[in-house]
């Protein structure tokens, strides 16, 4: 069992550049530039409202607390259909930079223990509510990509 998303990063030595999606539209860049844009979002950069409504956040967080991996070809209510514009100018950028959005993260909950923060899905998220999306959004892509 992986117990921090850092746990992730090595794995994603295995993404090159070539690596081909087995599902969806993204390329190995648009990944962890999506990764990023999440981790920002827990790491308190990035302020986004909750798509889901709030009758529907119960069931919701209970299927994020289950042991029910996230489903393929999800349509994220902030991007839609499309893929993001490339940002950085490469995938080993890109990389470099996630690992240190994922040390912000960490720094942000250990100054902010009892934190609060919005996930668009899933509602108003803690720590570990947000570890437990982390571990399962970053297991979700890295399958995506056979990783």
């Amino acid at each position: 069992m992986i117990n921090s998303i850092n746990e992730f990063l090595p794995k994603l030595d295995n993404l090159t550049v070539e690596t081909k999606p087995l599902w969806g539209k993204m390329t190995a860049r648009h990944m962890v530039e999506h990764l990023i844009l999440a981790v920002r979002i827990s790491n308190g950069k990035i302020k986004l409202k909750c798509f889901s409504p709030p009758e529907k956040l119960p069931i919701l967080k209970k299927i994020l607390l289950s042991s029910r991996p996230l489903p393929r070809n999800f349509i994220n209510p902030v991007i839609d259909e499309n893929l993001m514009p490339i940002q950085y100018e490469s995938l080993e950028e890109a990389k470099k930079i996630l690992a240190a959005e994922i040390a912000d993260y960490y720094k942000y909950f250990e100054d902010n223990k009892a934190a609060f923060l919005t996930n668009v899905t899933f509602g108003d998220l803690n720590k570990e509510e947000w570890e437990i999306f982390h571990q399962k959004h970053f297991t979700h892509h890295l399958l995506q990509f056979g990783i």
